[in-house]
């Protein structure tokens, strides 16, 4: 965490010197916020991306490198389900449109389509970041992977998640 911490405020620091980005940080401190408030707090401030960073971890202390991922496409699936089954309770807009006030299959396919052109965003992104820090990191793989990670399943959000290295490697950490 206080790795992890770390990264994201030097990371602001260096976005903030382009004036056209603004980084708003989950946390600038030692706090926890939950998974869906972070994401919560992305939307809430009209992200252009969501970053998440984390030290990745593994019990051969040999696993090493940084990684960049994106949704599953079954991930994805499975967001646009559970975001029609909380329809009722949705006050999330998907492209500046509110699903819960949309009878389901319009809904279905707003979502379905919104998340498709999100994953495609995060996929791009992900690329770039990971090509970027192949030039000064050792990459776990070579290619953004995908999961379904919490974090990333925003449907209007492009997502990324960035593990920064193994701290259970001892070279890395």
């Amino acid at each position: 965490k206080n790795i992890t911490l770390k990264a994201s405020i030097l990371l602001a620091k260096a976005l903030r010197k382009n004036k056209n980005i603004i980084p708003v940080l989950s946390r600038n401190k030692d706090t926890y916020l939950s998974l869906r408030k972070r994401t919560m707090l992305a939307k809430k401030n009209k992200a252009d991306i969501f970053i998440s960073i984390h030290a990745d971890g593994f019990s051969d202390p040999r696993a090493n490198g940084a990684s960049v991922y994106a949704l599953s496409r079954r991930g994805a699936s499975s967001t646009a389900a559970q975001f029609l089954a909380d329809k009722e309770n949705a006050a999330d807009l998907v492209g500046g449109v509110a699903v819960s006030e949309m009878d389901d299959v319009l809904a279905g396919v707003l979502t379905d389509l919104s998340m498709t052109a999100t994953l495609d965003s995060s996929l791009s992104v992900g690329k770039e970041v990971l090509e970027e820090m192949g030039g000064f990191a050792r990459l776990h793989k070579k290619q953004v992977e995908q999961a379904a990670f919490s974090v990333l399943k925003s449907p209007d959000i492009p997502s990324i998640l960035v593990e920064t290295g193994f701290i259970s490697n001892p070279k890395e950490a």
